[in-house]
């Protein structure tokens, strides 16, 4: 790794198994204690005077207001920097740009296209880089979705969850997560929409064993988690009807949700309403939707303290 005018070199956080597994629940308790604090009324200005910068190629609702809302409960500062907004747009080299912008900042939050991207951020980077979502991962959905569940199933022991959809960026980085936690993962796609096999190795090699199938009834049966995202992603737009053919069957309904009359149901948002997933099961008792978006806030507050301190 390469740095610019420090010899020690910062922790980055470009997908979920950049944690250990001690360190990720240690995350996981900060977290908790950030939103006990919030629910108190409590101050908790642990990066006092520090700046994040926020580095945007893709839109985004939560992730931007999640840490730039955090970064300010957290007594600092953050820095919305589009790529038209900045040189990064005129073609300036993402060396350049990691190389000034550790100049300025104690961490920067990337939201790009191409996973390499963030990893060419942190190869020239001073300062930690924190990955706010590429095509291939979405670890800090990861960190929210995780902290959900052990709020909701009192823990991560024994829990069984299903992922019903498109083996997409958010179901890559939760097979990790599941797999560092011991929650027992199903996941379900279409033929031609599965998780890498790359990263379902990487899941095994850190003790998981994560189930494939083509049936989303069979992942969904009995579960305590059932977990889904859309299935036209940003940049994909073009293979919509594709996609609809395809997906068909997959639609987490309250038929589906007859398999698992208990489970939560989760969706890392924005949900497509009526496809991927239906609006009453989206309003219904068993969602926990909402929970999971507040927690990106709290979420990555301990993430972001935890690289800082």
């Amino acid at each position: 790794m390469t740095t610019d005018t420090d010899e020690t070199q910062p922790r980055h956080f470009l997908d979920v198994d950049d944690l250990s597994e001690a360190e990720l629940f240690a995350v996981l308790d900060r977290a908790d204690e950030y939103k006990r604090a919030v629910e108190n009324g409590e101050d908790h200005a642990d990066l006092s005077g520090q700046t994040l910068g926020m580095l945007f190629q893709k839109a985004s609702t939560r992730t931007r207001v999640s840490f730039e809302t955090g970064m300010t409960q957290l007594g600092g500062h953050a820095i919305f920097l589009g790529e038209d907004d900045i040189q990064l747009g005129r073609g300036e080299p993402l060396k350049d740009t990691s190389r000034a912008l550790s100049r300025y900042v104690d961490a920067v939050m990337a939201r790009v296209f191409k996973h390499e991207n963030v990893e060419v951020l942190a190869e020239y980077s001073s300062v930690p880089i924190v990955n706010g979502l590429t095509d291939d991962a979405h670890p800090c959905q990861t960190l929210a979705d995780l902290q959900t569940i052990r709020e909701h199933e009192d823990g991560l022991e024994d829990v069984s969850a299903a992922w019903i959809g498109d083996g997409n960026n958010v179901a890559q980085s939760f097979a990790l997560g599941c797999a560092l936690t011991g929650v027992d993962l199903t996941i379900a796609t279409p033929a031609g929409y599965e998780v890498d096999d790359a990263v379902l190795e990487r899941a095994r090699d850190l003790g998981g064993d994560p189930t494939t199938t083509t049936d989303p009834i069979e992942a969904a049966t009995d579960a305590d988690v059932i977990y889904t995202d859309v299935w036209i992603s940003m940049g994909q737009e073009d293979e919509r009807d594709v996609r609809m053919n395809d997906f068909e069957g997959f639609q987490v309904s309250a038929d589906l949700l007859e398999h698992a009359p208990e489970a939560s149901v989760m969706h890392c948002l924005p949900a497509h309403r009526g496809e991927e997933i239906t609006d009453d099961v989206v309003e219904g008792d068993q969602s926990i939707v909402f929970d999971q978006a507040e927690n990106r806030l709290h979420a990555q507050k301990a993430l972001l303290s935890w690289l800082l301190e």
